[in-house]
């Protein structure tokens, strides 16, 4: 049996759970073996330019940095998109009791910011890089998601950027300590989308976990499934195969892809390019299979 060696997040991340989703459809005709890594896009991007990956999870303002040979990549990598994830949304929580509001009241305060080589914190550093806030501006904490949430409840930090819902870490998070989400000032969040290409408006909404009391519009980025030029066309094309012909199923059990369907449907209206952030095309098997299924001539 062909073997698909899949990189994802670390264990109950948010590429871990939605990697091990899509392979449960695959695993009757390949023998898949799932790699979790912390900074699961650079590490992923990484193993596959090694040979050591043929699948990898990655947020799209990595892949075209991966392309290039930009920081921190020592070297351009033959990447090739697959297929969206999902558009996820990004946010600070704090605890309920926090005097914290708004994205601008963590000046001056503790703030985990997830560890340094991840990709969430390059969010931050893009974030606050177009808002104008510096490092200087707070007091960075550099702890992953479990660490990071287990300082949130003990009080240790003010705040933690937290990856996208749903995710066992923010769900226990929020069903032991009583939380809430901080918000854009008025203007932030837009500003921000004119001035990043790979950022969308994404909504929480009410009732997304405890302590999310009204739909708020967050930072939203889009996920990505990648492999390398050198991967088999028929793995890549069987990949998006199962992907596509389990759209609904995918999004009924497993929240994280349920706009899924939608996002492919993007593709009859936009073209390729849509899923081709930062000048990565798209791998020939995904090619075939978007044409076989009728989402691009």
């Amino acid at each position: 049996m062909t073997r698909i060696r899949l990189g994802t997040s670390e264990i109950g991340g948010t590429f871990h759970m939605q990697g091990e989703a899509v392979a449960n459809y695959l695993r009757k005709f390949y023998e898949i073996d799932v790699h979790p890594f912390d900074g699961s896009s650079v590490a992923c991007a990484n193993g596959l330019h090694s040979d050591q990956l043929d699948i990898g999870f990655s947020a799209s303002n990595w892949v075209g940095r991966a392309l290039r040979g930009e920081a921190p990549f020592e070297q351009p990598i033959d990447i090739r998109m697959v297929a969206p994830a999902n558009v996820g949304p990004m946010f600070f929580v704090v605890r309920a009791d926090s005097d914290l509001y708004k994205i601008d009241d963590m000046r001056g305060r503790r703030v985990s910011v997830n560890v340094s080589t991840s990709g969430m914190f390059q969010h931050i550093r893009s974030i606050f890089g177009v808002l104008g806030i510096t490092f200087d501006d707070f007091e960075p904490h550099y702890l992953g998601f479990v660490d990071g949430a287990d300082a949130l409840r003990k009080g240790d930090i003010d705040a933690q950027w937290q990856c996208p819902i749903p995710n066992p870490v923010m769900t226990e998070l929020a069903n032991g300590t009583d939380v809430r989400v901080l918000e854009w000032a008025p203007g932030q969040l837009e500003t921000l989308l004119d001035n990043v290409e790979f950022y969308r408006r994404a909504v929480m909404e009410k009732g997304c976990f405890r302590g999310v009391e009204h739909d708020t519009a967050q930072t939203g980025v889009l996920n990505v499934i990648t492999t390398h030029a050198r991967v088999d066309d028929q793995l890549v094309h069987d990949w998006v195969t199962a992907m596509i012909d389990n759209a609904a199923a995918l999004g009924e059990t497993l929240p994280l892809y349920k706009g899924l369907a939608s996002l492919f449907e993007e593709l009859k209206t936009k073209g390729a390019s849509v899923f081709e952030p930062g000048g990565v095309k798209l791998h020939p098997g995904a090619l075939q299979a978007y044409k076989a299924a009728g989402f691009l001539t």
